[in-house]
């Protein structure tokens, strides 16, 4: 059995998806991408505000689930220059610090709405 998760707090999908799924103690977010959860507009043209708005977004959506940034397992980062890779790692680090969720990062042609990063996750609950 499975549950749509929806955060005001983190931008509406762009598409036909969900924010994240519950699938019991796992939560699968969608990727978050640098959008201002009121206005829907791109927050940022550089790699660092927006990973910074990305991952605020991220944290909206796991907070709604009830789960915290320590039970992410897993994240993916998507960029479209691997040359953000550091400005973005600064900012990852922000949210996950010492957790350190097991991640893979991607070098992409592109991604919506033309920003520079694309985060997402999967989120076990601890017991």
């Amino acid at each position: 059995m499975s549950e749509i998760v929806h955060s005001n707090r983190a931008p509406a999908p762009i598409g036909p998806y969900s924010q994240a799924i519950l699938a019991g103690d796992e939560l699968f977010c969608s990727g978050q991408i640098p959008l201002d959860p009121a206005s829907g507009e791109i927050v940022g043209s550089d790699a660092t505000t927006q990973a910074r708005q990305v991952l605020a977004n991220l944290q909206a959506v796991l907070t709604a689930a009830n789960f915290s940034a320590e039970e992410v397992v897993k994240t993916t980062i998507y960029l479209i220059d691997i040359d953000d890779f550091a400005s973005v790692n600064a900012e990852y680090d922000r949210l996950f610090g010492s957790s350190k969720p097991a991640r893979s990062t991607v070098a992409v042609a592109a991604l919506p709405r033309g920003v520079r990063v694309e985060i997402d996750a999967i989120a076990k609950r601890r017991r």
